[in-house]
């Protein structure tokens, strides 16, 4: 069978074992920030425990809202690894857009940075800020937490651009993103 050719293996699980394969290797690099594949490792670790204390778990949609950076990937990585499936959700984006994709999609936690508090809408799910509360977070353990996630979870879900009307969230599991 096709499974068994081309075994199939969660995007962080695969992560965390090249972070052990080459743990000093510069994972991420952005705006003057690197990230060696260990650190890469350890942040969404502590990341994954913390979302996990706020609930999120198999299926939990979280959005993250935040220009391509270092803290991006953390959290990207962070919230796969407690179970939860991302929600890209671009600060560039006109507020009623960002008002939209806040309220149709229902995330219970919203990732972002300090500076962009001031250009969201009102949330009703919990805002964390990955350099404000950065020091809440590294308090948390740095150990892979213990994985409750199958192929058939979510691991993201993207928004069509809305060019026909509506914009609409589409669910992509694990399975389909490997």
């Amino acid at each position: 069978d096709t499974e068994e050719e081309f075994p199939q293996e969660l995007l962080h699980d695969r992560f965390a074992a090249i972070a052990q394969q080459m743990p000093e290797q510069i994972a991420v690099e952005a705006d003057g920030v690197t990230l060696t594949y260990r650190e890469l490792n350890d942040r969404s670790d502590r990341l994954a425990h913390f979302l996990r204390g706020e609930g999120v778990g198999p299926d939990v949609l979280v959005g993250i809202c935040m220009e391509r950076s270092v803290e991006m990937m953390v959290g990207l990585f962070g919230i796969l690894k407690a179970g939860g499936a991302y929600v890209p959700i671009d600060p560039a984006n006109p507020p009623e857009r960002l008002r939209f994709l806040l309220a149709d999609s229902g995330v219970s936690v919203l990732l972002t940075q300090e500076k962009w508090l001031s250009h969201l809408p009102r949330h009703e799910g919990r805002v964390i800020c990955l350099d404000r509360d950065w020091h809440r977070i590294a308090a948390c353990a740095d150990a892979p937490p213990p994985s409750r996630v199958h192929m058939d979870n979510l691991a993201y879900m993207i928004y069509t651009s809305g060019s026909t009307g509506t914009p609409k969230g589409v669910l992509i599991p694990h399975r389909g993103l490997t």
